[in-house]
């Protein structure tokens, strides 16, 4: 219905798509985001309809290659291989950040670990550690909870914090942040990893860069000053640049309500100079 998010389930198979309807695909990290953005921005734009869907940012890419969405979050850049198959169908990507993200490690509140360094939490998902004895805690089998290979934060998290090792085999690979907390929540053993925005009922842990560095909590401050090890930006590819609806609800998105918006769902809005060079003129 119109003026009402509608959380798709199938990809749309056609290239263009009703006037006046903007679809977003693509990042389960982002999609409460894309949901706040669509919500408020219906509210005064009657006439559009903002129709907004997750899946992973692997999916939304994928979608946008194939014309089955006019906008693709991602919370991660494309492949050089995305980029070569965009390049093959003579796609003329637009890519702009729309906010900023910190990964967070959660922990179960009884969790008697406080802290942890990168280097540990490579081992623990590399299967070098197995044991929170290990690390200061309790002993027993540490249970590892993550996300599956299309989402963009599995993406990153493992090129970032694993350098591209494999991850442990007993890793429990599931559809969406929302799903890792909530397996943290209900496991006081288990560890999983999302964006920060997603951190509700588990502990989010504070992360040292190397065994020297202090211990940084993944704040708003902290990652908008990139003090925090495990930070990242959130996208939003075009083909081509934006013009009509998308240019107007891409401009309102960067706009100080949009980025508040943003804030005020958790996660962390861009610097202003930064938001401002997405704004199309």
């Amino acid at each position: 219905m119109k003026n009402l998010v509608a959380i798709m389930l199938t990809v749309a198979v056609a290239a263009t798509v009703t006037a006046g309807t903007i679809t977003l695909k693509g990042s389960d990290t982002m999609v409460r985001l894309g949901q706040r953005w669509a919500e408020e921005y219906m509210k005064a734009h009657k006439d559009v309809s903002v129709q907004v869907s997750g899946g992973g940012s692997g999916t939304g890419i994928a979608a946008l290659l194939n014309g089955g969405t006019d906008i693709c979050q991602a919370s991660r850049d494309m492949k050089p291989q995305e980029y070569a198959d965009a390049e093959a169908k003579k796609l003329k990507l637009h890519r702009v950040s729309m906010a900023l993200d910190g990964i967070a490690v959660f922990v179960n509140d009884a969790n008697q670990v406080k802290e942890l360094s990168l280097e540990q939490l490579r081992g623990i998902y590399t299967g070098s550690i197995t044991n929170w004895k290990e690390l200061g805690g309790s002993s027993h089998v540490i249970v590892l909870y993550g996300r599956e290979n299309n989402s963009g934060t599995y993406g990153y998290f493992k090129e970032h914090v694993l350098k591209n090792e494999d991850f442990a085999d007993v890793t429990q690979t599931l559809p969406g942040t929302a799903a890792v907390v909530s397996a943290v929540v209900n496991d006081k053993f288990g560890i999983g990893y999302g964006g920060v925005a997603w951190d509700k009922g588990v502990r989010a842990l504070p992360i040292r860069k190397d065994d020297k560095s202090a211990a940084i909590e993944p704040t708003v401050d902290n990652i908008i000053k990139g003090a925090y090890p495990i930070s990242r930006e959130l996208y939003w590819f075009f083909n081509g640049v934006p013009s009509g609806d998308m240019k107007q609800f891409l401009n309102w998105a960067l706009s100080d309500e949009g980025q508040k918006i943003a804030q005020a769902t958790d996660y962390v809005p861009l610097p202003k100079e930064k938001a401002q060079a997405g704004v199309i003129q």
